[in-house]
């Protein structure tokens, strides 16, 4: 604990010394007259003198006051109140004990590149509501972050707030219902979507024609066609097809990061965060298709002969005989939509109308596509919820109530002339 004097022995020392201004001091107290300012001194248990300072008597009494109370309270203690940001979310990341080795290096990715090198280095003491609310601002309007990914930084930034107050650092957790406010930034064109099915239509038949992209066919194929992750895609092998029972056993996903301790980037095996992302996903009929002509390359090249912690047999192969790299894909999306939309053009221009592009999309798209197309045509959520392998119903049924909403326009859209007659 801090020594600080007791009100008895401050009130007692009230007419000792005097202010330049006929103020009577307290003890600890002092008037700097060369600085313009008043300080007041007090010892910690270690021996060591602290100050603060105030160009006004009466506020530095407030900030004296607040000191008593913290310390009355055990807060401030840990660090002398100096400890930051970064300090304080490194010790909670050091009592995640149980977190996957993916997990925290995505987690420490995401701190180190939004929060260290600014935000992080304010002393969490020092740290308001406010402050956390410009700073989730600054990251959606002046850094361009969608609002999803300041929400991954929230999720590191509360909890390791909420280990401050249970350590007794800070009284409240200053990002408390910080992001249901700035939520009300999101922009709607931020949410994930569906490509519709004359979108989906068009991409798959101008992969199955082309030359230059046909090999992207069997890979598109399977992610439109299982709704799989594209670290689950990726991450299939030989074992988990059963071609008999044309079923597919989805139990593990490939992911491509940094390791937190070493810091250089390599392949690793995941394991589900939860039960339902191990499942059987059936076939349809062109997922096998996509199947039977990965294993006519299989047949041709052998087979893909790189090992990832034991995992092996990989179904998917790049053009120099590795795995397909799940952080790239979105990449290779990205050309192909490139190409789609230049070929569009062109064809438009000699059709004489107007072209319909390719909207960009991401890997996720492709999953949500699949989830969509399943839920117009499947009305038990618990089917599409093992499928998709999503833990809570409430994403399914999210999905559900989109594609819904759609169906219905469409079946609006698509009877009006046969409704409207009727009252005319």
């Amino acid at each position: 604990m801090v020594a600080v004097p007791s009100q008895e022995a401050l009130v007692s020392s009230k007419a000792n010394r005097k202010d330049s201004k006929g103020r009577p001091l307290w003890k600890g107290e002092s008037e700097r007259k060369s600085e313009n300012r008043y300080s007041y001194a007090y010892t910690d248990t270690m021996g060591s003198r602290h100050y603060i300072y105030n160009k006004d008597l009466m506020e530095l009494r407030k900030m004296e006051d607040k000191l008593h109370r913290d310390i009355q309270d055990g807060i401030g203690i840990y660090g002398s109140g100096k400890e930051t940001i970064n300090d304080t979310f490194d010790r909670y990341l050091e009592t995640k004990y149980n977190l996957k080795m993916s997990t925290k290096s995505g987690y420490i990715y995401t701190y180190d590149h939004f929060v260290r090198n600014g935000f992080g280095k304010k002393k969490v003491k020092d740290v308001i509501y406010s402050d956390v609310l410009q700073f989730y601002k600054k990251l959606i309007e002046d850094d361009g972050l969608a609002v999803a990914t300041v929400d991954s930084i929230h999720c590191l930034l509360h909890p390791a707030f909420q280990m401050a107050v249970r350590d007794q650092l800070i009284r409240l957790n200053p990002t408390d219902n910080a992001m249901a406010e700035i939520s009300k930034l999101a922009d709607e064109g931020e949410k994930k979507f569906a490509l519709t099915p004359e979108q989906q239509k068009n991409l798959m038949s101008y992969l199955h024609s082309s030359p230059k992209y046909f090999h992207w066919w069997p890979i598109f194929t399977i992610l439109l066609g299982t709704g799989c992750r594209i670290g689950e895609a990726v991450g299939l092998r030989w074992q988990d097809i059963d071609l008999e029972n044309e079923s597919i056993n989805v139990n593990h996903s490939i992911g491509y990061y940094a390791d937190y301790k070493t810091k250089k980037s390599a392949y690793h095996v995941d394991c589900p965060k939860t039960a339902s992302g191990i499942r059987i996903i059936p076939m349809y009929s062109v997922v096998r298709e996509a199947i039977d002509i990965l294993k006519d390359e299989y047949d041709e090249y052998g087979p893909v002969t790189q090992e990832i912690e034991g995992y092996t047999d990989f179904i998917m192969r790049n053009r120099f005989g590795n795995i397909v790299n799940p952080q790239g894909m979105n990449k290779n999306i990205d050309r192909i939509i490139g190409s789609y939309n230049e070929d569009e053009s062109r064809k438009a221009a000699r059709e004489h109308r107007n072209p319909v592009y390719m909207p960009h999309f991401s890997c996720h798209n492709l999953r949500h596509t699949f989830i969509t197309r399943l839920c117009e045509v499947e009305t038990n959520l618990k089917v599409v919820m093992y499928i998709a392998g999503h833990h809570d119903i409430k994403t399914t049924m999210e999905i559900y109530a989109e594609a819904t909403e759609r169906r219905n326009k469409e079946t609006v859209t698509t009877t009006d002339k046969d409704i409207s007659y009727l009252f005319r």
